[in-house]
C-alpha cells in the first residue's frame, strides 16, 4: 500500500459509538435511548457535542452544560484523539464502543478544562507547534501562519478533508523521513501547483526526527488473551512517553526498533540508547539558541499532555505484546519510515499504543 492510500484510509477511519447518558442526569421516564454516532478517529470526543446534546437535551437536569465522557468509570482525556483512546482502552476492539456521556459534574481534578471547540483547536495548534519544533528545531512557520490558513487547516481536520490539509500544511515545510520503500509523493511537502499524487523527491530536506506520543500499559505474563486482561480504570496505569525517534543514518529501521528505543528501561541492551543520549545533548544546544520555541514546547507538553506515572523497570524479561497504531496492529518488522509517513495524525505526531507483557506488574 502506498503512503497516499494509507493516509486516505487513516483520514476516513471512524469508530461506531453507542453513547449512554449517565443515570444521575436522567430526569425523565423512561430513560432516553443511547445515541448512535460514527466518530472520526482523528477527531476529539467533545466535538461530537452538537450531535449528542440534542438527543439528550429534554432529559437533562437544570445547570450549565460541560460535556465529558467516561468508559467503564474512567473519565476520558478530551485532548487525546478518539481513535487513540479506543486503541488504548479496548484491548479487544468493542464495536460499537459503549461510552457514557455527562453534561454535569465535570471532574476538574482529573481532566483539564475544556471550553468547547476553541480549547480543542488550541490543543491541536500547540501540538503542531511542538511537532514543528521537534522536526525542524523551531516552530516559526506554524507561529507565523496567517489567520486564514490556520482556520482552513483546522476546518480540514474537522471535515476530514485530506486534500485541503495537504495543500495548507505544505506551507509549514515540515519534512518527513525519507522512505525508500514507497515511490509516492512526499504528501506533506507538496509545492504550489503539485497534485497530491505527484512524486517529487528533488530538493526535499527530509527530517530525521519523528514526533512520537507513546502510550504504554502492562499485562501480567499469565494473561493469555488480552480480552481477559483487567481494564484500565485509572490513568496512573498508563505510562505516557512524549519524545522523538531519530531515523537518520539508518537508525530505527523498523517499527520494533523505534518502540524499543523509547523504552530503554525495559530494553537496556538496545544499541539505540547511546544514540538517544547523543540526541538529547544535541537538543540542549538547540534550546540555547531557540529559547522561546523551547519554552513554548515545554509548556505545551506540561499543560496539555499531563504525562501519567510511568511503569517501574522490571528485573525480568519484558515482551512487547501488542503495538497498535490507527486501529491496526502492524508487524514489528515493518519499515518505520513507512509508518511515520503513512500513519501520523494531523498534528504531525505518531500516536502509538503499546502493551507490554511483564512477569510482575509494577505500577506506581
Amino acid at each position: 500500500m502506498t503512503n497516499w492510500e494509507a493516509r486516505k484510509f487513516v483520514w476516513q477511519g471512524a469508530i461506531p459509538l453507542q453513547i449512554h447518558l449517565h443515570e444521575s442526569e436522567v430526569t425523565t421516564v423512561p430513560s432516553p435511548p443511547p445515541a448512535l454516532i460514527l466518530a472520526p478517529r482523528l477527531g476529539y470526543l467533545p466535538l461530537l457535542a452538537s450531535q449528542i446534546k440534542p438527543h439528550f437535551s429534554s432529559t437533562l437536569p437544570p445547570g450549565v452544560d460541560t460535556i465529558w465522557f467516561e468508559y467503564r468509570g474512567l473519565p476520558l482525556k478530551w485532548y487525546i484523539p478518539t481513535g487513540v483512546l479506543f486503541d488504548l482502552l479496548c484491548a479487544e476492539p468493542e464495536r460499537p464502543w459503549n461510552l457514557t456521556v455527562h453534561f454535569r459534574g465535570y471532574p476538574g481534578s482529573i481532566l483539564l478544562p475544556c471550553e468547547g471547540e476553541d480549547s480543542i483547536k488550541w490543543n491541536f495548534i500547540n501540538s503542531l507547534k511542538e511537532a514543528a519544533y521537534i522536526i525542524n528545531g523551531n516552530c516559526k512557520n506554524v507561529m507565523n501562519m496567517s489567520q486564514a490558513d490556520q482556520v482552513e487547516l483546522w476546518r480540514s481536520v474537522l471535515n476530514g478533508n485530506l486534500e485541503v490539509f495537504v495543500r495548507v500544511s505544505s506551507k509549514l515545510k515540515l519534512g518527513i523521513v525519507s522512505d525508500e520503500y514507497t515511490a509516492t509523493s512526499n504528501l506533506l511537502s507538496l509545492g504550489p501547483g503539485q497534485s497530491v499524487e505527484e512524486t517529487d523527491h528533488a530538493g526535499q530536506d527530509k527530517a530525521g526526527r519523528v514526533p512520537i506520543r507513546l502510550y504504554v500499559w502492562s499485562v501480567s505474563e499469565d494473561v493469555e488473551d488480552l480480552e481477559d486482561a483487567p481494564p484500565i480504570d485509572s490513568w496512573d496505569k498508563v505510562a505516557y512517553i512524549n519524545q522523538p525517534v531519530d531515523c537518520q543514518e539508518g537508525k530505527c529501521s523498523t517499527l520494533h526498533d523505534a518502540v524499543r528505543s523509547l523504552l530503554p528501561e525495559y530494553f537496556p541492551e538496545n544499541s539505540l540508547v547511546d544514540e538517544e543520549s547523543s540526541r538529547e545533548k544535541g537538543e540542549e544546544g538547540e534550546t540555547q539558541t531557540l529559547v522561546e520555541d523551547a519554552s513554548m514546547a515545554k509548556a505545551v507538553d506540561e499543560i496539555l499532555c499531563q504525562p501519567t506515572k510511568s511503569c517501574n523497570k522490571s528485573d525480568d524479561n519484558v515482551e512487547i505484546r501488542l503495538i497498535r497504531i490507527q486501529g491496526i496492529e502492524p508487524k514489528p518488522e515493518i519499515p518505520f519510515s513507512w509508518v511515520a509517513n503513512s500513519l501520523m495524525n494531523p498534528d504531525y505526531f505518531l500516536h502509538i499504543c503499546v502493551c507490554l507483557k511483564v512477569p510482575r506488574l509494577k505500577i506506581q
